[in-house]
Formats: structure tokens, sequence, C-alpha cells
């Protein structure tokens, strides 16, 4: 089945931190991960300033599907609904999403 990272750059609204990474952690994530060919997540803050980053914050998730279209169809069909709320923490002129297709299996040291 074919692998993909879906990467999400995203940032909060101004002063809204701490409401934005709540949100997040203990929700968003959660909700991605039910829409079907979505398997995993993870976040990252950038660890050192840098004025050409796309963001602060960075989330990958792996989707394992053989029809991505659908796959990311389902999710823009929750996105902003009761089953995957947005929150007015997220600065959403400022997301940034791109899907990358694995081309090598992951390696570990």
């Amino acid at each position: 089945m074919p692998r993909y990272a879906f990467t999400v750059f995203s940032k909060p609204v101004a002063g809204q931190e701490q409401e934005y990474n709540r949100w997040y952690g203990e929700q968003h994530l959660g909700d991605v991960l039910k829409v079907p060919g979505f398997v995993a997540a993870q976040r990252f803050k950038l660890a050192q300033p840098d004025p050409v980053a796309p963001a602060q914050y960075l989330a990958i998730y792996q989707i394992e599907s053989d029809n991505l279209q659908q796959t990311m169809t389902a999710l823009q069909e929750r996105a902003g609904t009761k089953d995957m709320p947005l929150s007015p923490a997220l600065d959403v002129q400022g997301v940034k999403a791109f899907i990358y297709e694995a081309i090598t299996d992951l390696r570990r040291s």
C-alpha cells in the first residue's frame, strides 16, 4: 500500500500559543487520526529561530492509502465540523500543507 507523509506547517494566533498547543495536542491530532488512511501523527516545534522557516510548528502525519484523493477528501470534509473542530487559536491563513509519497522504506540506525 502506498505510504505518504502529510506535512502541515502552522502557527498560533498572537497571544494564543497555550490554547493552540492544547487544542492541537489534545484534540486535533486525534481527530485527524480518525480519518481512514491516517495512521500516525507527531508534532514538532522549531528548535532554533529562523526567519525563513515556513512556521514555528510542524505536524507530520503518516498516511497509508490506496486512494490518496479519497483520504484527503475525507479530511477536508471533516475540517471545521463537529468531527474536527478548528480552534480560533489557529492562524488559518498561515497554514501550509504538503504531501510527500514515500520512495524508500523507513530506516533506523
